[in-house]
């Protein structure tokens, strides 16, 4: 029972109050690249979400059964400085994978996307869940569900702020905040609509 409000708090805390866009502003490349249309944030969202899951499900037990345990008996063989290097290399192998998937199967998609297809594989987003799942000491179960949790809270962000978008679009605003200036104001509104989740979520899955 403990396990499970354990793997619920860590999947619903990912999603409203450590989401990584909006609580710890990585991604924001595609965040306010791709978020103009809804199809293509949705399809965005659901890349890296995949991505994300397929990365820490390699990623983690590397990690712990041949990075760590090379160094381990002898300090001179510490492998562990190479996990940013291969971590980037599995998620771009899997970028290219999914690239290749939807160019051939699904190509309306990958015409939408566009550019930032190919950049999911420096989305620091990714990167920065397979770290920091590692840092928290999760084991393999637990990172699979922050990471779930990562890109779900990930298209949760993508998709509000995307019909935010379209309001600001239709809005009136001075000429000064026009563009850039008035998206940002937005996603800071957007970020600052989330921080009443904290308690929430501390009450309902404090075990």
């Amino acid at each position: 029972m403990e396990l499970a409000v354990k793997l619920a708090s860590i999947f619903f805390t990912m999603i409203l109050v450590d989401n990584y866009v909006l609580a710890k502003f990585l991604g924001i490349c595609p965040f306010l690249g791709v978020s103009k249309k809804l199809d293509s944030a949705v399809g965005m969202s659901l890349a890296v979400t995949f991505v994300m899951v397929m990365a820490t499900a390699a990623t983690w037990p590397i990690y712990k059964l041949i990075l760590v345990p090379a160094g381990a008996e002898n300090t001179a063989r510490d492998l562990s400085y190479l996990q940013t290097i291969v971590f980037i290399l599995i998620i771009a192998i899997l970028v290219q994978l999914l690239e290749n998937f939807l160019k051939k199967f699904i190509p309306a998609l990958y015409k939408a996307l566009g550019v930032y297809l190919p950049l999911i594989t420096t989305n620091c987003t990714i990167l920065g869940v397979t770290i920091l799942n590692l840092d928290n000491g999760y084991d393999f179960i637990e990172s699979i569900v922050c990471a779930a949790g990562a890109g779900i809270g990930f298209l949760v962000a993508m998709v509000l702020f995307s019909g935010v978008r379209r309001k600001v679009e239709q809005a009136i605003v001075p000429s000064c905040f026009k563009g850039l200036p008035i998206t940002l104001v937005a996603a800071a509104m957007t970020s600052l609509s989330f921080m009443g989740f904290g308690g929430i979520v501390d009450a309902i899955f404090k075990v």
